[in-house]
């Protein structure tokens, strides 16, 4: 099962140029965005948060979404746990679900100043994750499977619970404040 997940894992950075050219994108725009914010007094977003942000929602729609052939998969499937313990493969595909959506759980919390409560969070990545599988179905790129939904959503909350162990600069600014000058 390692051995599948490590490949996989390694065949998915041929996405990674596609997440960063939409960075690239996404950071010289909010420069200028940026700018304007500035001068009219108002608090600039985080470039490297937002950028972050968008780039991996970038790598998942390619993993998730584009990179399968319309047509390829179809059909629903509601049963819970269907996927776990046919074989390895399925099994790698579970873990792989889960470790997609720890960086998107991190990434909205650190870009998306109100899913930094829990259960924002975890409404944005069940949301995601309910979109994702809604547009397999559709376009018939993969199948709605709910067992795919518990994963992401459940990766996406650890990845959540690693933002908020790590600290962070507004923690450190919000001390700052606090401290006699």
């Amino acid at each position: 099962m390692v051995n599948y997940i490590i490949r996989d894992l390694l065949s998915v950075l041929r996405y990674l140029p596609y997440g960063l050219a939409v960075g690239i994108l996404v950071a010289l725009l909010l420069g200028v965005v940026n700018d304007w914010r500035v001068r009219r007094k108002r608090k600039p977003f985080s470039v490297a948060a937002t950028t972050s942000f968008f780039m991996y929602v970038v790598i998942i729609l390619f993993i998730t979404f584009l990179s399968r052939e319309t047509g390829s998969n179809k059909g629903i499937d509601l049963e819970l746990f269907s996927t776990w313990g046919i074989n390895d493969r399925n099994n790698a595909y579970v873990v792989e679900n889960v470790l997609l959506f720890i960086p998107y759980g991190f990434v909205c919390a650190w870009a998306i100043r109100p899913a930094r409560r829990f259960l924002v969070c975890l409404l944005i990545g069940l949301a995601t994750c309910v979109g994702i599988e809604y547009m397999q179905l559709i376009t018939q790129r993969g199948y709605f499977q709910i067992d795919d939904v518990i994963t992401n959503t459940l990766g996406a909350v650890i990845g959540y619970l690693v933002f908020i162990c790590v600290p962070h600069r507004d923690s450190v600014e919000k001390e700052e404040a606090q401290l006699p000058t």
